[in-house]
């Protein structure tokens, strides 16, 4: 059978670039081995999982080029299927109703008591736990309740399912034996408790939950350190849980590839198959997406949802080429990727099971690439409604607005970099002032300004040769070195420090604005003039 994977949001607005990655990942995946990507939207939740939420899914995914096979599986369409699994597994004694917290009773699956049969279970040893002896312990049909005993002389609370404590004993402090679980156990499941008083440690021997991750290796936890799961709410609704195993068992999943926050979910996971009678997929867990403080990464660091990236302007493609080397690389040098090139480099074994930190500067670069190499036509057609948003866009007609795009595409990193290309349309210049003191407050620089313009006034053409050869002329002339100057230059003529090649902006600007601009900075910036004082 061919590899079949799945991306399983459960949307509740906008799509987060966790979530996302997640996608990439088993989208990578799937078209490497040659397998199918699936989708099932997880909405059972249905006051949170709106249409508006499902349909900014499935755009964002469309935006992204993530194409998936078939038609999407509805979590809720299969609830029937769900109830009768619950009804099953109660039927089987692998779940039992119980009152939780306010309403009616709650369907619990029980983690197995019976658990030599599941290939995922081993024995791990003896154990010996000193307890809290003025803490009672409490033994029922949910399972085994204590205090452990804290080096600070301190009950500290514990509780664990029933199928963790096999050959359990309670010992008095004279060591002597005050109970043992095995032989009771039948009572215990049919409904009777015990508590016992003066208890000073217990024995066990442990049981632990072992499978190999496909990205972290083994891992393993031990059966008494886990409780059992609500599987049915006291409201009749599957949750999670078991919604979750029902549906990989129908969709024939080969793998879950999901983030290491689910790895806890795993463990009951992989006991819901086997109590289900299916033998649970393969599972690999994804490092989370930090911060450079290494916490999750969030709204509150930056653009967290993709729909923030995609206003900002950026390319899909860069998102998709980004996204996986977040916690994955191809093994070489490669940052920039097509997804031909992505596909046939994926493999699980190159996912690194340590947390990946959000470089959004790498990201921008990367943009940055992606737009230098698409043809201007189109360069124009997409950052036109990011001009067309400016104070300044009745003055960009196409003429020079095709002009400065030429000019100012390789230079691009985010679309909404065209909010810095007003001094191209409009005189009303806002200057940087830590640019403009640092730069224009020099001695001499307002007469130097002036001999510039005197000079461009003069020259024939007006191009960039032109305007190379008159700053040079200048720059001699006053005894300076060649590139002195052009700092001046470049703030008095657009307010900035930074932007495209000195010459070929004001080539764009042309002569009677180039000159203008130099004369209005040196008469009202400049060290000296009228305006500083």
């Amino acid at each position: 059978m061919s590899n079949r994977v799945r991306f399983a949001p459960s949307p509740t607005g906008e799509v987060h670039i966790g979530n996302i990655r997640t996608a990439i990942f088993n989208w990578l995946y799937a078209r490497h081995t040659g397998g199918q990507f699936l989708l099932r939207i997880e909405d059972t939740d249905r006051e949170r999982s709106t249409p508006a939420a499902i349909a900014s899914l499935l755009e964002v995914m469309a935006w992204l080029e993530l194409d998936f096979d078939g038609e999407p599986l509805y979590q809720s369409s299969r609830l029937a299927a769900h109830t009768a699994a619950a009804d099953q597994l109660l039927a089987d004694g692998h779940a039992y109703r119980h009152a939780k917290g306010e309403g009616g009773e709650a369907t619990l699956f029980r983690i197995p008591w019976d658990s030599d049969a599941i290939p995922e279970v081993c024995e791990a040893g003896d154990v010996r736990l000193e307890l809290h002896a003025k803490t009672p312990v409490a033994i029922d049909f949910t399972g085994v309740s204590y205090a452990l005993l804290t080096k600070k002389g301190k009950a500290s609370p514990q509780a664990g399912a029933l199928g963790g404590f096999h050959g359990l004993q309670l010992l008095d402090a004279d060591g002597t034996v005050l109970y043992e679980l095995d032989p009771d156990i039948k009572a215990v499941l049919g409904g009777e408790s015990r508590q016992f008083e003066g208890v000073a440690a217990m024995t066990f021997r442990r049981r632990e939950l072992v499978y190999t991750d496909l990205v972290k290796g083994e891992l393993r936890k031990p059966l008494d350190s886990l409780k059992d799961q609500v599987i049915v709410r006291s409201d009749g609704a599957p949750v999670f849980h078991l919604a979750n195993v029902c549906d990989d068992i129908e969709q024939g999943i080969t793998e879950i590839l999901r983030g290491d926050d689910h790895v806890e979910n795993t463990y009951r996971h992989i006991l819901l198959f086997r109590a289900l009678g299916a033998a649970p997929p393969a599972y690999g867990h994804f490092p989370m997406i930090v911060n450079d403080q290494g916490k999750p990464f969030s709204k509150r660091d930056g653009d967290a949802y993709v729909g923030d990236f995609r206003t900002k302007g950026y390319l899909p493609e860069a998102l998709r080429n980004y996204l996986p080397l977040l916690g994955w690389s191809p093994g070489d040098d490669r940052e920039q990727m097509t997804s031909d090139e992505l596909v046939a480099a994926f493999t699980l074994e190159r996912v690194n099971s340590a947390a990946a930190q959000m470089d959004v500067n790498k990201l921008k670069n990367l943009n940055g690439l992606y737009i230098a190499a698409i043809a201007l036509d189109d360069f124009i057609e997409l950052i036109q409604p990011f001009v067309a948003s400016q104070p300044w866009a009745a003055a960009a007609d196409s003429t020079t607005l095709r002009t400065v795009a030429e000019l100012m595409q390789s230079r691009c990193k985010l679309f909404t970099d065209a909010a810095d290309w007003s001094y191209f349309f409009t005189d009303d210049l806002d200057f940087d002032e830590k640019a403009a003191r640092k730069a224009l407050q020099k001695d001499g620089v307002a007469a130097a300004l002036q001999q510039l313009s005197d000079a461009l006034a003069e020259k024939e053409p007006f191009d960039e040769a032109g305007i190379e050869a008159a700053i040079h002329a200048t720059t001699e002339k006053l005894g300076l070195g060649q590139g002195k100057l052009n700092a001046a230059i470049r703030v008095a003529v657009t307010g900035t420090n930074v932007g495209a090649g000195l010459y070929e902006t004001m080539a764009v600007l042309g002569r009677e604005r180039t000159c203008r601009r130099l004369q209005f900075a040196g008469d009202n910036l400049c060290a000296g003039s009228s305006a500083q004082g």
